[in-house]
């Protein structure tokens, strides 16, 4: 079977699938485990249509059974910030800071949007075999193709069922202008596109992708103010009001933005943002790392959710989040797993587990510390919340979507019998995943992925990539001499 982008033709790897995406039947769940307030009940689920039609101790069954006994039962996870397209650089980008490691990243984007459909494709499954139902890709687009790849990432998702909100990475100003000045003047070449072509491109995206009754949305995503004008950012904000779109973008998330952030402004990048009014409950913050107090109090203020990427903030060297600040604050926070570059996975249940224990270094009060409960609330309901989505998905109640995981406690990562959600959090979890539905569709049976070929997908992504262990950076070796010195690190 072939399909056609925009731009080309490409085999898919879908398997099997209704042609509207709709699941193919009701689901009575039996005897499965779900957490109450202190401890687990063995309940009955129906699933009807796209929602939870029945919750109790007993049901009569309709449509297919699934075997729920010793098996949790949880609502899906949200991987609330990821790349897709940075799949195709995992595990090749040596140990730098942000800023270096963005110009390497930036020399070797995909080259076409087969490659972002792929990257599309094992973001979501992988997300989903590690417990997400939802993720939040915030997409690099290519310049001149900037239509078809945010296509070819849609198409991927829909192939794949996920819960899928595309936030195609936005910018009007050069990469070389994301660094401090340090006090001296510096001229840089003109981005590719204008803040108005920017968003005459995000307006025709709005257009064509927006499908939220299809389980697939448009995110307003400006990269960041390191790289935004007040103009795209403002832009953002009526397309954002217009449409009634999320917003969704990187804050803070090195020393050397909290920098440039006082010299652009005069003010933190935090009051800046509140200023032209891009925080609200319907905004969503990657990273956060270097956030005074009042920053935080804005941030609860206002209602903005922190999207907690731990793994990416360690491997970058760029800081340990104040995450027991914020939810002390009230503010809202969930996990991504940020880009397969930075990361370099997409397993959600390693960055909920890294994301809950990395804080209990930062504060001796063990009172304040995540448990594995409050991480599985916070990845569930947290991540549905900054979507504001919380109404819709989240938790397990009775008229919510369907967006639900099995996790097979017979599992040996999961063995032996212990506290499930506990084992599931502080574990390692390894093939757990036993069933998952994204909207009332089944996208993964016992185990394995019903909508793509898996194996299929292997063979694609080792063909269409090569081992490549001496690649030089162009745009890196340009700016690692002024990057030092900014920062105040010694020259060889």
């Amino acid at each position: 079977m072939m399909l056609a982008s925009a731009a080309k033709t490409r085999a898919t790897i879908l398997l099997c699938s209704d042609s509207e995406g709709k699941p193919l039947t009701g689901y009575t769940i039996r005897q499965a485990w779900i957490a109450n307030e202190t401890g687990y009940d063995t309940v009955d689920v129906q699933i009807e249509g796209d929602r939870i039609a029945n919750i109790a101790p007993q049901i009569d069954p309709v449509g297919m059974l699934i075997d729920g006994r010793d098996k949790l039962l949880l609502p899906g996870f949200v991987n609330a910030h990821t790349h897709s397209s940075e799949l195709w650089q995992r595990g090749m980008i040596p140990p730098y800071p942000l800023e270096l490691w963005l110009a390497e990243l930036y020399d070797f984007v995909p080259a076409d949007p087969e490659q972002v459909y792929l990257s599309a494709i094992g973001t979501a499954v992988e997300t989903l075999l590690s417990g997400g139902t939802t993720v939040v890709d915030h997409l690099t687009i290519m310049p001149g193709q900037e239509i078809e790849t945010i296509g070819a990432a849609v198409k991927g998702y829909r192939e794949v069922g996920i819960r899928a909100f595309v936030a195609p990475l936005i910018q009007d100003q050069s990469l070389p202008s994301s660094l401090p000045t340090g006090g001296k003047a510096q001229v840089y070449e003109p981005y590719a596109r204008t803040a108005q072509e920017t968003l005459e491109m995000m307006s025709e995206a709005i257009a064509q992708f927006h499908r939220p009754n299809e389980g697939i949305y448009i995110v307003m995503a400006p990269t960041g103010p390191q790289l935004c004008s007040d103009e795209l950012f403002l832009g953002c904000n009526e397309l954002s009001d217009r449409h009634g779109l999320c917003r969704h973008t990187h804050l803070l998330e090195s020393k050397a933005q909290k920098l440039l952030a006082e010299e652009k402004y005069g003010c933190t990048a935090v009051e800046h943002l509140k200023r032209i009014e891009f925080l609200g409950p319907r905004t969503s913050l990657a990273h956060c790392v270097w956030l005074n107090d009042h920053d935080i109090q804005l941030l609860a203020t206002t209602q903005s959710t922190v999207v907690h990427n731990p793994l990416s903030n360690l491997r970058l060297g760029s800081g340990i989040a104040p995450i027991l600040k914020y939810r002390q604050a009230g503010v809202n926070v969930t996990f991504g797993c940020d880009g397969s570059a930075s990361n370099d996975s997409q397993d959600l249940l390693e960055a909920i587990k890294i994301g809950s224990i990395l804080h209990n270094v930062t504060d001796f009060d063990y009172r304040s510390w995540i448990t594995p409960r409050q991480a599985v609330t916070m990845a569930s309901l947290g991540g549905a919340t900054g979507l504001g989505m919380q109404d819709q998905i989240g938790s397990l109640e009775v008229g919510k979507l369907a967006d639900l995981v099995l996790y097979d406690l017979t599992s040996l990562s999961l063995l032996p019998r212990t506290d499930p959600i506990g084992l599931l959090v502080l574990g390692r979890p390894v093939q757990a995943v036993h069933s998952a539905w994204v909207g009332g569709r089944r996208v993964i049976a016992e185990g394995s992925m019903t909508t793509v070929d898996v194996n299929r997908l292997r063979q694609e992504l080792f063909a269409r990539s090569q081992w490549d262990l001496n690649r030089q950076s162009p745009m890196r070796n340009a700016l690692e001499s002024r990057y030092r010195s900014v920062m105040g690190l010694p020259e060889d």
